[in-house]
């Protein structure tokens, strides 16, 4: 098994839309080991982010993270050890256009 140390996702979401950052491929399994959230609007925001399983619909069983506020001009980093399989996908919402998300870690393949 190889192991590859990466970027996993990046997205610039569009406000109030479920975006797909991540979705790990085919016979691979994935760690995800951390996860910014940078918020470029001059106001305070939130955002929601899913793990869903073999990229099943939302629910609220899937949140790791739900409406959480981001002061203006600031950024956010969740360390974590997700571990994901073959079509897991990671989803963010977040409540402006001015915000990223940067996900890191890692592919085994």
């Amino acid at each position: 098994m190889a192991t590859s140390y990466t970027v996993l996702g990046q997205a610039a979401p569009a406000a109030t839309t479920d975006t797909d950052v991540y979705t790990v491929p085919a016979a691979t399994q994935a760690v995800v080991s951390t996860i910014f959230i940078a918020n470029g609007a001059g106001t305070a925001g939130s955002y929601t982010i899913r793990v869903r399983v073999a990229g099943e619909a939302n629910a609220d069983k899937q949140m790791i993270a739900n409406d959480v506020a981001i002061p203006a001009n600031d950024a956010t980093t969740i360390t974590a050890g997700i571990t994901l399989g073959a079509g897991d996908v990671v989803t963010v919402n977040c409540s402006s256009a001015d915000m990223s998300v940067n996900i890191f870690g890692s592919e085994i393949s």
